[in-house]
């Protein structure tokens, strides 16, 4: 029997689902063709970016071997995406032994994501980028506990248990929320007042959550600040240099630790492909997440610029767009194969889910014209349902 080659790049939220919906819709043939199905990655696992706060505040394992995920139906090559020829259908990469690859294809998904974005070396602290960084966060604050459980100079010792967060999205949100809770427990341990200890949100903007309406962000605010997180508004983080953050309005604050979580860009992998990609750095794909000026190529989640053409909004780069263009995309697939007409894309609803420390949550959605708010447990209990379902542990 004939073979199918499928190739997707990239084991994060939308490669993993983009395999699952593959071999869901098309178990063992694709168009009567026996199907291999290979997933690729630099790493040999799937990394659960979204709680990258939970090593830096408890040293959680986020981590799922990407060979365990998929035992049958999925060939698992471990190594980095070089370019791409799209006359001759090859993927050329370079595996975990440093050597020179070519694998021939039918179908390429890429799914690369994105990257988190990186202060400049010069405005010092620790950007929550991935596991070294969240490793070294930790390292960071223990160690500043541990020397103000010593300590008897006072304005040194205010300084070893304060953190700042600076970025205040949704990662900054939960970031602050999970520390503020860690470093308190972590206090309580070293016979430390844990009131003592102070965690700032930075926020660059007027209020949280521009994403949604006012009345979110004011309650998110409320939360972080009944949990013990000083959110400051209008406060646009600068440098840290001595233990001392200067911020834009020229206020300093004293601090053991500066913790940067400014955002995500584009993999900057996609730049050297050879593919079309915007000015942003995502591959350019139509409606029907085909990458432009290329046969048999597809893009979703982070890495591709996806609009709704009814709204002429983009998706957001968050793992819960990433799995639902999954699922439309196995239909491209065999669309394409047979000639018949493909779906094209629709956005998402409006629908975000926020972590605010150790079982406390929110979530909102609009809907009917009305905005849908669950807080407490239950939005907590909401929240953690949807990390696990982007990993694929429900």
């Amino acid at each position: 029997m004939q073979e199918h080659t499928c190739i997707v790049v990239g084991g994060g939220y939308a490669g993993i689902h983009t395999i699952k919906a593959l071999l869901k819709s098309f178990p063992g043939k694709f168009q009567g063709k026996k199907l291999r199905l290979i997933l690729m990655d630099k790493e040999a696992y799937h990394l659960r970016k979204v709680l990258l706060f939970k090593p830096a505040a408890g040293g959680e394992n986020i981590t799922i071997p990407l060979a365990d995920m998929f035992p049958e139906g999925v060939q698992f090559v471990q190594g980095a995406i070089d370019k791409v020829d799209g006359q001759a259908n090859q993927l050329y990469y370079t595996g975990s032994d440093g050597k020179a690859n070519c694998i021939k294809y039918d179908q390429l998904v890429l799914t690369v994501g994105s990257v988190v974005r990186q202060p400049d070396t010069e405005q010092g602290g620790i950007a929550l980028t991935g596991l070294d960084s969240a490793a070294r966060i930790r390292a960071c604050w223990q160690a500043n506990l541990r020397k103000a459980s010593h300590c008897q100079n006072e304005a040194e010792r205010e300084q070893l248990l304060t953190v700042a967060v600076a970025g205040a999205g949704i990662s900054g949100i939960e970031a602050s929320a999970e520390l503020i809770s860690a470093l308190r427990d972590e206090a309580r341990k070293l016979n430390l007042n844990p009131s003592d200890v102070r965690v700032y949100l930075l926020n660059a903007q007027e209020r949280l959550f521009q994403e949604g309406p006012a009345k979110v962000g004011h309650k998110l605010a409320h939360v972080l600040s009944e949990a013990g997180v000083i959110v400051k508004h209008a406060a646009k983080a600068l440098y840290e240099k001595d233990g001392k953050l200067v911020l834009a309005n020229g206020e300093q604050l004293s601090v053991g630790l500066s913790v940067w979580t400014l955002g995500l860009l584009p993999n900057p992998v996609l730049r050297t492909l050879g593919l079309p990609i915007t000015q942003e750095g995502q591959l350019i794909v139509d409606a029907s997440y085909r990458v432009k000026g290329v046969t048999g190529v597809y893009a979703i989640g982070d890495c591709a610029r996806i609009t709704d053409a009814a709204t002429g909004r983009p998706d957001r780069l968050t793992c819960k767009e990433a799995t639902a263009q999954a699922a439309r995309l196995a239909k491209v697939l065999c669309a394409d194969l047979d000639g018949s007409r493909a779906p094209e894309h629709t956005g998402f609803m409006d629908f975000f889910c926020i972590g605010l420390g150790p079982e406390r949550g929110m979530v909102w959605t609009h809907k009917w014209g009305l905005d849908i708010i669950l807080t407490g447990k239950l939005g907590w209990k909401v929240r953690k349902f949807t990390w696990d379902q982007a990993s694929l542990l429900q």
